[in-house]
């Protein structure tokens, strides 16, 4: 055999064995996330969601009869879910409608006043 035949012999084994290694690479299935998934049933609504920071995903559970929204997470140290958050969206919601201002949330039937010294159109 001569060096020619071996050389192309070579080559034709790398790309072979090259494209056999992209093939496998490009056609193995990506990671499966979970963020954005939502369920909801008759009394609760279950998210999953994820933190970008310290890539961990979040359950939040809004129990609608009590009104209460439980943020959990899994502790893979413990392997564990524990509780992060408990929440009462009732109070959230007051909070909410008095306003960052501190004052009186405004009253949805009563048109809103134009400011002292203009007239209204």
């Amino acid at each position: 055999m001569d060096s020619k035949n071996f050389a192309i012999g070579i080559l034709s084994t790398t790309a072979v064995i090259l494209l056999v290694g992209v093939v496998v690479v490009h056609t193995r299935p990506g990671p499966a996330f979970a963020d954005g998934m939502t369920i909801v049933g008759r009394d609760y609504s279950l998210v999953v969601g994820a933190l970008t920071n310290t890539d961990e995903e979040l359950l939040y559970v809004i129990n609608a009869p009590t009104n209460k929204l439980a943020v959990y997470r899994f502790d893979p140290a413990a392997k564990a879910i524990e509780l992060l958050e408990g929440v009462d969206l009732a109070e959230m919601r007051k909070a909410s409608r008095t306003g960052n201002s501190g004052g009186k949330a405004p009253d949805p039937k009563r048109p809103a006043q134009p400011p002292k010294g203009k007239k209204n159109p």
